[in-house]
């Protein structure tokens, strides 16, 4: 075959600058045939194969010192099925090109995360969701996914064709192959109305189940040090559309959300007193405001102030308590947190990794400005997340390994069997699968 995908040495960095590769060579490969050839010669060259999507996972999920594939040359959409309702669209296409595609299609996906930078492949190897009462993560719409295996094999995946591939594939973390294209149920665009509002903490913790039930996604940020909270409920809308003004959308978006924030967080990390201070201010910043608009338009929002971030998926009946917890032991830590923490819903799906595997999930993510030291604050979470058996997200900070991770997946060993089946020799394997699968 000749070699036409694009090949180079250089280093490798995460969105949040915690993770640094320095692989023996990055490919680009523009087919699928070139990237099974790439897979090949790595297997023959004794090298370790990772792809890497746009790097927002805060995890060394996609490091590697051998080959990382890049799939900058593997984008767009194959083919729209009107009749099955579905897309196939390569694995390198970022989720904002795939949605604004949709949207001109006059299509759209059910649900979506809260920012839309990543690629297709690497959102649904991790995980990524967003909130949903009956609506569950993107890797929880895919029909069927094409993944390339160690051993240069094309393998096709659906529920009816290599099931038990499909059923643990579709949230992977890259540990069976090399996922190129991936088929999505999608739905006629509609309308979302989103009603952000203030609210108290205890309003909101004792109203959580009720605010949920009642919504069809239902997600809040809570400041620490304060007892403040802003709540966002979205649900399906007649119409008309009636986004937000264009002066509004950017205070809200753009100079409170992230120019003002980042003044603030700078601040904080410089002089961390003023941080309560400063969460009371940014608590009440923010005013209740109600909006109509496509679905990513709804669900997505620009982050343009670096951080880092550990999140948990609890069981849902145990958020409040775990919420609870969260909150006392801030107000008893000498800990200063500038960053609010994000709680969201998820229902029970059947892949084998998924976070929300077999059970209903609240997903509570902590979040601290880059450069500031994340340690204290992530351990004592942590600590409070596994008594109630959480379960890390695959691309977020955690200290978690496999002995601990196959206590909270009961089908975690249907994975890792897969992944000896699939990966014996360990190709795809890199250290923080080490830790998180075993060997």
């Amino acid at each position: 075959m000749t070699e036409t995908y694009a090949r180079t040495t250089s280093a490798w960095r995460n969105w949040a600058g915690t993770v640094t590769a320095r692989p023996a060579r990055t490919e680009s490969p523009a087919s699928v045939d070139e990237l099974a050839d790439v897979v090949r010669r790595a297997h023959a060259d004794g090298l370790k194969v990772k792809p890497v999507g746009s790097g927002h996972s805060f995890t060394a999920a996609a490091a590697t010192d051998g080959v990382l594939i890049r799939p900058d040359l593997l984008t767009g959409i194959r083919d729209i099925d009107r009749a099955a309702m579905t897309v196939t669209v390569e694995a390198g296409t970022p989720l904002k090109r795939l949605n604004t595609a949709l949207a001109r299609e006059g299509l759209s996906l059910t649900n979506m995360g809260d920012i839309m930078e990543q690629t297709i492949a690497g959102a649904t190897s991790t995980g990524t969701h967003g909130t949903g009462r009956e609506s569950a993560s993107i890797s929880a719409q895919i029909r069927a996914l094409e993944l390339v295996t160690a051993d240069g094999t094309v393998l096709v995946c659906s529920a009816e064709e290599n099931p038990e591939v499909f059923a643990a594939a579709r949230v992977g973390i890259g540990a069976l192959g090399v996922i190129t294209a991936v088929t999505l149920a999608v739905e006629p665009i509609f309308l979302l109305t989103a009603r952000e509002e203030p609210m108290g903490f205890d309003r909101v913790t004792s109203d959580f189940d009720q605010l949920v039930a009642e919504n069809e996604h239902f997600e809040f940020y809570w400041f620490p040090h304060t007892g403040n909270c802003n709540t966002k409920r979205n649900n399906r809308s007649a119409g008309p559309a009636a986004p937000p003004g264009r002066v509004s959308s950017w205070i809200d978006d753009e100079l409170l959300s992230n120019g003002v924030f980042q003044v603030a967080c700078s601040l904080g990390r410089a002089v961390p007193a003023t941080i309560p201070s400063i969460a009371r201010l940014s608590s009440r910043a923010l005013s209740a405001r109600t909006y109509t608009d496509i679905p990513y338009k709804v669900f997505t929002s620009p982050r343009r102030v670096r951080f880092v971030e550990m999140e948990y998926a609890v069981p849902r009946e145990r958020a409040v308590t775990v919420l609870r917890e969260l909150k006392a032991m801030v107000e008893r830590s000498p800990l200063k947190i500038s960053f609010p923490v994000e709680v969201r819903t998820a229902p029970a799906d059947d892949m084998a990794l998924s976070t929300a595997s077999g059970r209903d999930s609240a997903y509570i993510a902590v979040h601290l400005y880059k450069g500031t030291p994340h340690r204290s604050y992530f351990t004592a979470v942590e600590r409070i997340m596994t008594a109630h058996a959480g379960r890390p997200h695959w691309g977020k900070i955690h200290t978690r390994d496999a002995a601990y991770l196959a206590e909270v997946y009961p089908r975690f060993g249907e994975f890792t069997a897969l992944r000896d089946r699939l990966d014996p020799d360990r190709l795809f394997g890199n250290d923080y699968l080490r830790r998180v699968l075993g060997d």
